[in-house]
């Protein structure tokens, strides 16, 4: 089984639940290759890298995804492109939304700005730089806005892990989401954002990977 490792906002291809999943499967499952791409790019780039890597993952043998926040927004996306099954932490459903914060910051702190409408901000302008190095630009919520996620091709291929305590996203928009589209939505009590539990749930988290892959 191949699992892609799909990072949120602000991580890179280092970040600690990838590490974790790619050491636990070293020791534990011998079967189980972890890929963890890269994706500090512009959200079309970044739909197009993964679906590119499943497809050509999939020639092989059965792939499966995880993604984390806005991780979870585009594993969401390319399944519904390909077909892949995938599961999610603490998923972004609207990023169009929540990242509108760093173009109400830009122009609450420029007095250039002052009076404008986030709509008026030039399409290349930089909103904020991930720690992974992505530049957002007004462009890149505008391609969030016209990608947003209305329905689910393949929801019982699709499992999410939802926190109940997330103090980033609202855990309720991702549940009604997913349990409205018949998708499975597992909640959990307490936790954060970032799933600091997750080494604690790997043993969880492959079992129900190889039950989406037998879908």
């Amino acid at each position: 089984m191949n699992i892609i490792y799909i990072h949120g906002l602000d991580s890179d291809a280092n970040s600690t639940k990838g590490i974790l999943l790619e050491s636990y499967g070293q020791q534990h499952h011998a079967d189980i290759n972890v890929y963890r791409p890269d994706l500090n790019s512009a959200p079309e780039q970044v739909f197009e890298q993964l679906v590119k890597l499943v497809t050509e993952l999939n020639t092989e043998e059965k792939t499966v995804l995880i993604g984390s926040s806005l991780g979870g927004y585009f594993s969401t996306l390319v399944s519904n492109h390909t077909g892949c099954p995938a599961l999610l932490l603490n998923p972004s459903t609207q990023p169009h939304v929540t990242l509108q914060r760093f173009a109400h910051d830009l122009l609450l702190n420029n007095d250039s700005n002052e009076g404008q409408g986030e709509d008026e901000l030039p399409k290349n302008q930089i909103l904020y730089t991930t720690a992974g190095g992505w530049d957002i630009t007004s462009a890149d919520l505008q391609w969030f806005a016209d990608h947003q996620l209305s329905e689910i091709h393949y929801p019982k291929k699709i499992a999410v892990f939802i926190k109940e305590d997330d103090e980033l996203l609202n855990p309720e928009l991702s549940k009604a989401f997913y349990q409205q589209q018949g998708s499975t939505v597992i909640l959990q009590a307490g936790g954060d954002h970032r799933f600091s539990d997750f080494g604690e749930q790997l043993p969880m988290v492959i079992n129900m990977l190889q039950d989406l892959v037998r879908v």
